[in-house]
């Protein structure tokens, strides 16, 4: 299977000029698609930097990967060291040379014998090659290394005549090769000789540095003709299956994004994000002073993921495996159950156990071959085990963008100092974020309560509001802070005033009540007088009506006397 590295583009490959894939990882991606085919490559470097190896690896990657045939002439070591050298790497050479898929060849050159003959040439090298390609059907070839083969030799014009009929030689057989060569030549050179650089036509400087007892290897293409290369140094590792080189950054933001999201583990942070969490494939910072609870919204976030039947990659820098899992089960996350089932991986080492470049080329090798979803890192700062924290930013970079270009969603945790402003981080990393979230220690009355906001989050609504960060025996939740006219109270203080509000408002509503009963007793009392004198009044009434039926019988008694009276004044005259 072909290897493949992302997070680097150098352009359009140049459809002109043939190029075969080295199979190392990363290495391709900077070549634009390998080595220039049929032409010779040196590969310069210092002894110990992975020049053999490198070389090797090219013959292997091509007899297995792209079925290319190679031969291995070694000037140096012999076939049997060379076996034993690589069988760390995985590379069974043995095998391949029975399958007749490499041949290696061992030539020793006597410098005594140059001497006394006193005439050098390397026709007898060009026909125990032509034998050894033949007997392969070899498409690549490697010599190692090209110093050794003129160690005999005082005069540099011969040298110089030799290397040119050398390369001119693989390039008349379309031979793909690697010359390697070693450091420590004139001023302004290269290589030993200082000629091979300006005859190949493709150059790779290894270099394997040492700064403040940290051990770092590093790559460079010097040149490349005709074709597009990348430029810059970069880190490579020699692991246990062979060379990868992290390049290190895209030449363009061209990387895809999605606007799916997932949840934080943590419900009301969710909630402050829009009702969502993250988005897929952003890059997430969690700062703050130290016990402030960084990790453990990590585990929430590493938790949310397994449930969802996705993978995560955590690596830690300042606590054991079996250290993490224990102090997360104190909050009720059990992460233990995801590691069994192969859904979690912890990766826990020291910051000093090699350089920060080296980190870099560890964490993108493990995302390749365990390919997660979610990656965390805990914590970054960390990393600046030498106070390079100038060098961590564009070291991260490289990190986030391979992983946004796998759709990778990144967590990092960082820590903050006092004496730092609070919304700066200790690696002054922030703007390569997309989610910032900041944790602070607050110190009052004696207590030290925790606090939560969101500084940042591109791309979506999010709350600007300050929480209270409290770790339960069921994981972390937010609460809603006191926000009064003078401060802002988190813990006790915040339940005391809570308490005092309480009492307040219940002395309130009774207060409420008996006014309320107060003026329902005045309302019962000026009913009872309304009813009193509408007694009075009805009263009044009946007995005016009584007086006036009164009046009016009289009045008809009176009328019907006075009719009477007439009838019988009447009668009588």
């Amino acid at each position: 299977m072909k290897a493949k590295a992302a997070g680097f583009t150098v352009g359009k490959t140049n459809s002109t000029l043939p190029k075969s894939p080295t199979g190392i990882q990363g290495l391709d991606e900077i070549t634009g698609g390998g080595l220039p085919k049929g032409r010779p490559t040196l590969i310069a470097g210092a002894a110990g930097c992975g020049k053999t190896l490198l070389g090797m690896e090219f013959l292997v990657r091509g007899a297995t990967e792209f079925g290319e045939p190679g031969v291995f002439m070694a000037f140096e070591e012999t076939g049997k060291e060379l076996v034993a050298n690589v069988r760390s790497l995985g590379f069974d050479l043995n095998k391949l040379v029975a399958q007749k898929k490499i041949a290696l060849d061992h030539v020793r050159v006597e410098r005594s014998e140059i001497e006394e003959t006193g005439e050098y040439d390397l026709e007898g090298l060009f026909i125990r090659l032509e034998h050894a390609v033949k007997s392969v059907g070899a498409k690549r070839v490697v010599l190692d290394t090209v110093e050794t083969l003129f160690a005999g030799l005082p005069n540099q014009l011969i040298i110089r005549a030799e290397l040119r009929r050398l390369f001119a030689w693989l390039k008349e057989r379309g031979l793909t090769a690697i010359i390697t060569g070693e450091r420590g030549g004139a001023e302004g050179t290269l290589t030993r000789h200082g000629l091979e650089e300006y005859v190949a036509d493709c150059v790779i400087v290894l270099d394997h540095r040492v700064d403040e007892q940290m051990s770092t290897r590093r790559l460079r293409v010097v040149k490349y003709r005709g074709s597009m290369h990348g430029t810059n140094e970069y880190p490579f590792l020699i692991g246990e299956h062979g060379i990868s080189v992290m390049p290190v950054t895209s030449m363009k933001l061209d990387h895809e994004v999605t606007s799916q999201r997932i949840s934080s583990g943590i419900a009301r942070l969710d909630e402050m994000l829009g009702g969502k969490g993250f988005y897929r494939g952003s890059s997430v910072l969690v700062s703050g002073s130290p016990g402030c609870g960084k990790t453990s919204v990590a585990a929430h976030f590493a938790d949310a993921t397994c449930r969802r039947g996705e993978r995560c990659l955590m690596f830690a820098y300042e606590e054991s495996p079996s250290q993490v899992l224990r102090n997360m089960r104190s909050i009720g996350i059990d992460l233990e159950q995801w590691v069994r089932k192969g859904l979690l991986q912890i990766h826990a080492t020291r910051p000093t156990l090699y350089g920060l470049e080296m980190h870099l080329v560890t964490m993108h090798d493990l995302v390749v071959k365990f390919r997660p979803t979610v990656v965390i890192v805990d914590p970054i700062s960390n990393l600046t085990v030498r106070n390079d924290e100038t060098e961590l930013k564009p070291t991260l970079m490289r990190l986030i963008d391979s992983l946004k270009t796998r759709h990778v969603t990144a967590l990092f945790t960082s820590l903050t100092t006092g004496g730092s402003s609070l919304e700066e981080s200790q690696v002054g990393v922030s703007s390569l974020m997309d989610t910032w979230l900041l944790l602070r220690n607050m110190e009052n009355n004696g207590e030290k309560t925790r606090t939560f906001y969101i500084l940042k989050s591109r791309g979506m609504a999010h709350s600007n509001q300050v929480r209270e960060f409290v770790m339960t025996g069921k994981g972390v939740d937010l609460l809603d802070v006191y926000v009064g006219a003078n401060a802002v109270l988190t813990g006790t203080a915040r339940v005391a005033q809570e308490g005092r509000e309480r009492a307040e408002a219940a002395l309130r509503q009774r207060e409420h009540t008996r006014k309320l009963r107060q003026l329902s007793r005045k309302r019962k009392a000026i009913e009872a007088q309304i009813a009193a004198l509408q007694a009075d009044v009805e009263a009044e009434e009946d007995e005016i009506k009584s007086s006036v039926s009164e009046d009016s019988l009289q009045q008809k008694a009176v009328a019907a006397d006075r009719r009477q009276m007439t009838q019988l004044r009447g009668g009588a005259r």
